[in-house]
């Protein structure tokens, strides 16, 4: 590599900071096509359901497509995901020396028998249409959409190793060190920790929200332009049954997902306390009795124990209330917090630098507030859209329309915020000890700082090229997507399309298929 972009590299910015950037920016993008991946395809093959069992032509119709938008957001989310797993190995190799192990079981299960199963059969779903009988052809997508949440709860498994280290063992019942990395003690343990069926019902309640908000804002956007065509048939009896299995599945998902958030909640009080006191800028430890209050605004930060800002509309009690299911039931402080990580891992490195247990708090408190506060807009969609189609009804509000179009993000960006809360508030740590009896523990626990890969071996130059080539690759490939999502919305139903039938002599194949 150029001998002054590396020298530029390494005087502004270090290996470190450059990684956490690349596997930030990486992530976060792979994860805009996640969860309507996960969602929309159960949600394809019910429509396709409803046509099988009814006969009626206007599921048919939905089910092309939806589907045709599933399959560019199911192409888009492939090809970003490779990048990730390489990072691991490249940028992270410390991380995978320790723990490689056992993170790397889950990740082979995704690959060798989700993503097997998921990618097989949605190439006989794609060229399937005519050649197959219905039912089998139906089974098909079905087998799809499970191997896709299939592969989520893998994925996920594998994440909630990294904030719950549990199933994994360093040392032996008598304290000696058995290897030098993590060895796995019980599979079921690590992918059925409580932690792990946590963040699954969470994050499949959440990807259902957002395929639910994806149909239902797009349904209606297509319900007014057809009202306003004239089309007022093509508006009620296709485009009108989309938007109702949209705002079910908004409503629906939606309670779980209040529930799910709920009990992630609790369960991330008790096992990463700094994540949750991070969110709320609780900077010490109220008295007993007193409870913790959930500030609607905070802004500022913990300065010697004591918060240095404004924390605008806190409510008494509420996040003790939310976090143990007692309006005074005790949530930790940073200050109290701080002190036991200290006392456990040090409170200096080697190298004599003073060691923060705290994730950056404004980044976590404020992500965690976007992640709750954009779910509004889904919701006011839902209920709007149940209401001006209740009874047979169509719409040729041009409100309606603009708030659809003004919805359809929301619920994406809210994810991602989920995502950035979910890994930044279990900083300083890219495996957070096990915190159990109110005290964490030091047998398996890694500090990002020690998870990269040394610089002799993966320089800050080198990551930086990476850094910069795979930003500038997905911005191109984020306009492809954007352009083929805009293209094929637009394009609405194809109302002339012949409807596939299937016996021993014809062959009326229709693939399912997209172009730029």
């Amino acid at each position: 590599m150029p001998a002054a972009f590396t020298l530029i590299a390494e005087a502004h910015v270090g290996a470190l900071d450059l990684a956490r950037w690349q596997f930030g920016i990486t992530t976060v993008y792979h994860f805009i096509f996640v969860p309507l991946t996960i969602g929309l395809s159960p949600l394809v093959a019910l429509l396709q359901t409803f046509w099988v069992k009814t006969g009626k032509d206007e599921w048919y119709r939905l089910t092309r497509f939806f589907g045709k938008l599933l399959l560019i957001n199911f192409a888009l989310g492939i090809v970003t995901g490779i990048v990730q797993e390489f990072q691991f190995g490249m940028n992270w190799s410390e991380y995978s020396r320790y723990v490689g192990d056992i993170f790397g079981a889950p990740l082979a299960m995704e690959a060798l028998a989700a993503f097997f199963i998921e990618s097989t059969f949605l190439g006989i779903w794609i060229f399937g249409w005519g050649r197959l009988s219905k039912g089998v052809h139906l089974a098909t997508i079905w087998l799809v959409a499970f191997a896709v949440n299939l592969s989520a709860f893998f994925i996920l498994a594998a994440n909630s190793f990294m904030q719950y280290p549990v199933g994994a063992k360093v040392s032996d019942s008598a304290g000696n060190l058995l290897t030098p990395r993590a060895d796995m003690a019980s599979l079921g343990e690590m992918l059925f920790s409580k932690l792990s069926l946590s963040t699954f019902w969470h994050t499949i309640s959440t990807s259902f929200v957002v395929a639910g908000t994806f149909m239902a804002g797009i349904s209606v956007w297509w319900i007014v332009k057809s009202v306003r065509q004239g089309k007022e048939d093509l508006a009620r009896n296709v485009y009108r049954r989309g938007a109702v299995v949209g705002t079910v599945t908004i409503i629906v998902a939606g309670l779980s997902l209040i529930l799910s958030g709920h009990n992630q909640a609790v369960i991330t009080t008790e096992l990463q306390p700094t994540k949750m006191a991070a969110a709320e800028a609780l900077c010490v430890t109220p008295e007993p009795g007193q409870g913790a209050a959930l500030t609607v605004a905070p802004i500022g930060t913990c300065e010697d124990g004591t918060f240095d800002g404004a924390q605008i509309l806190p409510i008494k009690g509420l996040l003790s209330l939310l976090a143990t299911g007692d309006s005074a039931g005790e949530v930790k402080g940073i200050a109290d917090l701080e002190a036991e990580f200290e006392s456990v891992f040090g409170a200096e490195d080697a190298e004599g630098n003073a060691l923060d247990y705290t994730p950056p708090i404004m980044v976590t408190a404020w992500s965690f507030r976007l992640m709750i506060g954009l779910g509004v807009f889904a919701a006011v969609l839902a209920i709007w859209a149940l209401i001006a189609l209740r009874g047979g009804r169509v719409s040729g509000s041009g409100g309606l329309k603009v708030w659809a179009l003004i919805t359809l993000p929301t619920p994406f960006i809210a994810a991602a915020f989920g995502w950035i809360f979910t890994e930044i508030g279990r900083q300083p740590w890219i495996v957070y000890p096990v915190y159990e009896a109110g005290a964490p523990s030091p047998d398996i626990a890694l500090r990002t700082a020690a998870a990269v890969s040394p610089d002799s071996v993966v320089g800050a130059g080198s990551v930086a090229i990476t850094l910069v080539a795979f930003t500038l690759i997905y911005l191109v490939l984020a306009v492809f997507w954007f352009k083929l999502m805009v293209k094929y919305t637009g394009a609405g139903v194809d109302e002339a399309e012949t409807i596939p039938t299937k016996d021993d002599d014809a062959d009326d194949s229709q693939p399912l298929s997209f172009a730029y």
